[in-house]
């Protein structure tokens, strides 16, 4: 029986990190305790996440002609990751991010594309192939949105299972969604897609059945410490996490959704796979930084069988 393929389409940056008490003010300027630099970007969290679960995923994304850039590579290289559909974009600086860590964990996150934003349509057009010979295709929205369109409707045309992580959160058309088979929003993601405020589970299992209505099968909206209220064919239920001293939150969502897709193209079912991604995502915040803090296949099997 062959393995599973799954392409992953997203971002690469590389992150500034600074550790603080709270937040600034607007004006304010707050001293910071750490500070350091590490590889992130949504694209490559979920990647590396997908990567050390155990999955076989090639990564489309670009960096750019720096020396950050080839670094990057060739430490997504050791991560499990096929790098061949990674691009190189020439006179351009790698993606950035600025994060801003307080004491509860909480970030706060301002991003540059660079080469990021060279993922267009067109340059897309050379792995084409990637998604279509996919088993799924998982993607998030710090690639330009006219390109995560275009990989989706190209997904969909193969029979190719998409899942899209949508942030940062935007409004996304009625026609972009018809494409999406799982759809992973937080409380505010889900709010800005549908309109409805999801702060229980009545908000969540009515937002749920908006995206249901736009012909999403899955709908798994992440609640934080909660859990994740996961819908499907209109039946939806909570899914609670994993309790644990959350150090940094930086890459938990990233985590949760490359470990879920990994267990679900193993053929994992739906509760089964959401509670793999919560021992993923619960050993992440426990650790600091972003690919840094992802944890690998064996850490999160000795996590679940502790729990059993």
């Amino acid at each position: 029986m062959t393995t599973p393929r799954l392409a992953v389409l997203g971002s690469i940056n590389v992150d500034h990190i600074m550790n603080i008490s709270q937040f600034p003010k607007p004006g304010e300027t707050i001293i910071g305790h750490q500070y350091k630099i590490a590889f992130g970007g949504k694209g490559a969290n979920q990647a590396v996440a997908c990567g050390r679960s155990g999955a076989d995923i090639t990564f489309i994304a670009c960096v750019g002609d720096d020396a950050i850039g080839s670094e990057i590579i060739s430490q997504l290289k050791t991560d499990n990751i096929h790098i061949d559909a990674i691009s190189i974009i020439p006179q351009t600086p790698t993606g950035v991010a600025m994060i801003l860590v307080n004491e509860q964990g909480e970030n706060v996150i301002s991003i540059v594309a660079g080469a990021n934003g060279a993922l267009t349509p067109t340059h897309f057009q050379q792995y084409h192939h990637v998604v279509e010979h996919a088993d799924a295709l998982l993607m998030q929205l710090e690639s330009p949105l006219e390109t995560v369109f275009e990989a989706a409707k190209r997904a969909k045309s193969h029979q190719t299972k998409v899942i899209l992580n949508p942030a940062p959160a935007q409004p996304l058309s009625d026609e972009f969604l018809s494409f999406i088979d799982v759809i992973t929003p937080n409380e505010t993601e889900a709010e800005i897609l549908t309109g409805v405020s999801v702060h229980d589970e009545a908000g969540a299992a009515k937002a749920a059945e908006i995206l249901h209505r736009k012909g999403i099968k899955q709908v798994l909206i992440t609640l934080g410490s909660r859990g994740v209220w996961f819908s499907e064919q209109g039946k939806g239920m909570i899914i609670p996490g994993f309790r644990v001293d959350a150090v940094d939150t930086i890459a938990a969502g990233d985590t949760f959704n490359g470990a879920f897709v990994t267990a679900i193209l193993e053929g994992k079912p739906s509760v089964e796979a959401i509670r793999f991604a919560h021992a993923a995502a619960a050993i992440a915040v426990t650790r600091h930084g972003a690919q840094s803090s992802v944890p690998w296949r064996h850490e999160i099997e000795s996590f679940l069988a502790e729990r059993a």
